[in-house]
């Protein structure tokens, strides 16, 4: 047990490599993954780059690319690191993408570390397959198990980030004794684990509670994304997770992560809304947002996705061809005066991060 994920995470770096060492890390991904892997650990995180055209899914041949490239640089790989399912794509990786991982790293006698904090989160089908059910199958032959470690918490399908309990689920022994002697440095209090070992053991609650949270989390998902298709804004399609990945690339000026952030701070200053930009999860295709959809009431959702259409459809007016008045679908483009865009790139000094949710302003 850890203080939250956040703990568990930089624990198991301590425990698997060394200062300088490295991680592969497909993108886009969690952006404190920088934070609790790399701050104090010194360990490396290094790309693996997904893309839209297969919808962000992890190929051999990506996971290849990275693996030689760190090679090419004389970094030493210890290992991949997952989110199941995705932040911030919101989707689950399945059950092939899983043991093509398994494959890839015991190939090269690597690690893999799969956060599944979202596990109880999946609101839509396909299921959730956990690297675990993958282990414990008869799909894999002579797979080293001593290599697969994974990273839970309660904050998200319990809702108690503030309670700060991490679990390190390792198969690997050595690996369970060292976690074990660093948490002396993050505990989790006897109180709060008698709290959590009670509560977890209400087997008639805990299914209630999770199959609610899903129905909600369908609900609100199918509105908000059924809301935006309504003013031409697609999304990737998801099934887990409190957010979505929602495409703007459409409302670019151009195709750069420049433009990426002018068109954040429009959305902050005008609509009000702050939806994290794809740069922030270090996505190498400029226009995706993550948008939280699940940390508000009936009545704030309806006003956030009220300005976000609004939004829209003001920006494909203002672009609308005096005589060509359909196909504007396929040409939104923001438009920006050379002074209005100077002045949205400047980052004012009360401005919020482009990691925190979608939030809505008091105005």
């Amino acid at each position: 047990m850890a203080g939250g994920a956040t703990g568990a995470a930089e624990t198991i770096a301590f425990c698997l490599a060394d200062r300088g060492d490295a991680f592969l890390i497909p993108t886009p991904y969690y952006p404190a993954f920088d934070r609790d892997f790399r701050w104090r650990t010194g360990v490396q995180l290094l790309p693996v780059h997904c893309y839209s055209s297969n919808k962000f899914k992890i190929t051999r041949a990506a996971l290849e690319a990275a693996y030689q490239q760190a090679q090419d640089a004389n970094i030493k790989v210890k290992g991949v690191l997952i989110t199941n399912p995705s932040n911030p794509l919101g989707r689950i990786l399945d059950r092939e993408t899983l043991c093509s991982l398994v494959s890839f790293i015991n190939e090269k006698n690597i690690h893999l570390v799969c956060d599944e904090i979202y596990a109880a989160t999946v609101f839509d089908k396909p299921d959730f397959v956990s690297i675990s059910e993958v282990m414990e199958s008869n799909t894999l032959q002579h797979c080293n198990k001593n290599l697969i470690h994974v990273l839970y918490s309660l904050s998200k399908d319990m809702g108690l980030p503030g309670f700060r309990v991490g679990i390190i689920y390792s198969y690997n022994d050595a690996v369970v004794s060292c976690a074990r002697k660093m948490s002396s440095y993050g505990l989790v209090s006897t109180q709060t684990q008698h709290l959590m070992a009670s509560m977890l053991s209400d087997n008639e609650f805990i299914e209630r509670f999770i199959k609610e949270s899903s129905r909600r989390l369908s609900r609100r998902y199918e509105v908000f994304t059924n809301g935006l298709g309504q003013v031409g804004i697609s999304c990737l399609k998801s099934n887990g997770g409190l957010f979505f990945w929602m495409d703007l690339r459409q409302l670019l000026k151009e195709p750069t992560v420049e433009a990426e952030m002018a068109l954040w701070r429009v959305v902050i200053n005008e609509v009000k809304l702050n939806i994290s930009p794809g740069s922030s999860f270090h996505c190498s295709e400029p226009g995706w947002f993550r948008v939280c959809f699940a940390n508000m009431d009936d009545a704030t959702m309806n006003v956030a996705l009220e300005r976000i259409q609004s939004f829209c459809l003001r920006r494909v007016e203002a672009e609308k061809p005096a005589k060509k008045k359909h196909y504007w679908r396929q040409n939104l483009r923001l438009s920006f005066s050379s002074s209005r865009l100077e002045e949205f790139s400047m980052a004012p000094a009360d401005i919020m991060s482009p990691h925190s949710p979608l939030v809505s302003a008091k105005t």
